[in-house]
């Protein structure tokens, strides 16, 4: 992995500034660094390669990155927000224009579905093989996916939704498999920059995404196809951040085994393993992957009940409310702002808008300091808010307007965002670091199969209460218009 070197006289060190970078750039400018030497005419010149490279490169990093070189604490900052920033932000585009995707008559809950059994699957694998893939590896393959999966979400015809759901499938997995590569890459990097910039990085990801979905199908009026295709470009960013910004930390090549791999005994009784049905290299790469496997169990079972049981339960419910609920939760557009509210459709992209929202704010509340570590109670108060959400889908009370209903979504983004990142930080303090890297993959499945739960609820629990309202004479979730 490329990164910047400490040699040069144009080094930063941890307290200047960016104008200091710049006076100090601009004194040592390649220019005038250079060696020139006339030789037998005028027009022949050599220089020091190796110094105008160097000079180069350390021009291109001030421009570009110079405000995010001021520290190694803060450029780990900046990497891992943009990270979770990008890795995230399509997951989230994706369920912000589900409605388009799959149309009214279709529930919702199949695009999330789509976009969260791949990411579930890669999360409950990726543990058990992920630490023979370098980290720079992953990167390529994030993108890849990235890239041609939004292609086909983008470019398939309306009519097309097996081709849509692959390309939502393929961009699943790049978010899980980017989930986990960047929550085991913290471990190299600090607590507080890396995690907090990762689930700031995330919440970002949701408010950023929704909003410009949000900006460009319900302001500008552009087709959700243009509007996904444009999404397309966001995971090239992954290679510039991680090999241009993120510091050097040569620990990071590789996963470390577990202790015990490295020091199997493998004497075992020739007469148990006859040579004629397995030879002894075999042997020993079974015993191993054995061992792999029941010490990867042993760590795991600790961090069931206090981490992953309350964050796969908040999110089972915030995405019954999301996929399920909110699909039902209308009011009459004659009510509503004409500028933002064209269409019933309208509503489900601006409660996904507040919902981010929420969950940025909440995400973001590590980098200040802020530790809630009872994770029971947060999963509590979201499984309440299901349920005044469903009464008024039902009955159409609580709220006889929208805006009180926009406060509860946005407090459900809120407690959802809490538990999230209050959850890796209690990871990060309270499991050894020589099992924290693990810890931290096992930890992320937890939401995602929380995610898909909620899936297969809300196909059933939105067209139950889209027929019932249809009974009571509201249309509205039917009709779209």
């Amino acid at each position: 992995m490329a990164r910047s070197t400490s040699a040069s006289t144009t080094s930063a060190t941890p307290t200047e500034t960016f104008s200091d970078l710049m006076s100090k750039f601009m004194t040592h400018s390649p220019l005038s660094d250079l060696t020139w030497k006339q030789k037998d005419t005028p027009a022949e010149y050599s220089l020091d390669a190796t110094l105008y490279a160097s000079q180069q490169q350390r021009a291109l990093h001030i421009l570009i990155f110079g405000f995010a070189m001021v520290s190694t604490d803060n450029r780990v900052f900046i990497s891992f927000l943009v990270f979770g920033l990008l890795n995230n932000i399509l997951y989230v585009v994706i369920l912000t224009a589900a409605i388009d995707i799959v149309g009214y008559s279709v529930p919702k809950a199949t695009v999330l579905l789509a976009d969260i059994m791949p990411s579930l699957a890669i999360k409950l694998l990726a543990p058990f093989f992920i630490h023979a893939v370098p980290y720079k590896t992953r990167i390529f393959i994030l993108v890849i996916l990235s890239l041609f999966g939004m292609l086909c979400v983008g470019l398939s015809p309306k009519t097309s939704l097996h081709m849509k759901l692959g390309g939502i499938m393929m961009a699943s997995l790049s978010s899980g498999l980017g989930e986990v590569s960047f929550l085991q890459l913290t471990h190299f990097y600090g607590e507080k920059q890396a995690i907090g910039g990762f689930s700031m990085g995330t919440g970002g990801a949701g408010i950023m995404g929704s909003f410009c979905f949000l900006a460009m199908t319900n302001i500008l009026r552009m087709s959700s196809q243009s509007a996904l295709l444009m999404f397309a470009a966001v995971p090239l960013g992954l290679p510039i951040m991680f090999f241009l910004v993120l510091p050097d930390n040569t620990t990071v090549a590789r996963y470390h085994p577990f202790p015990e791999e490295t020091n199997l005994a493998i004497d075992m009784d020739a007469d148990f393993y006859p040579d004629s049905w397995v030879s002894h290299d075999i042997r020993r790469k079974w015993d191993m992957l054995i061992l792999h496997v029941e010490e990867s169990f042993r760590l795991l079972r600790p961090l069931i009940k206090p981490y992953m049981i309350p964050l796969c339960s908040v999110y089972i419910a915030e995405y019954v409310i999301n996929q399920g609920i909110s699909p039902t939760l209308l009011f009459s557009l004659n009510d509503l702002p004409r500028w933002l509210f064209r269409s019933y459709r309208d509503i489900y992209v601006a409660y996904g808008f507040v919902y981010q929202f929420g969950v940025f704010l909440s995400r973001s509340s590590v980098t200040f300091g802020f530790h809630f570590p009872k994770l029971y109670l947060l999963s509590l108060l979201q499984f309440f808010n299901v349920i005044i959400v469903l009464h008024q889908s039902l009955y159409d009370l609580p709220f006889t307007n929208i805006y009180p209903l926009m406060i509860l979504i946005l407090y459900e983004g809120l407690l959802g965002g809490l538990l999230y990142v209050n959850t890796f930080m209690s990871v990060s303090q309270n499991v050894r670091p020589e099992d924290r890297e693990f810890s931290m993959a096992c930890v992320g499945i937890s939401d995602s199969f929380g995610i898909m739960i909620a899936g297969v609820l809300s196909i059933w629990l939105e067209m139950s209460l889209c027929t019932d309202q249809v009974r009571r004479g509201r249309d509205w979730c039917d009709v779209g218009a």
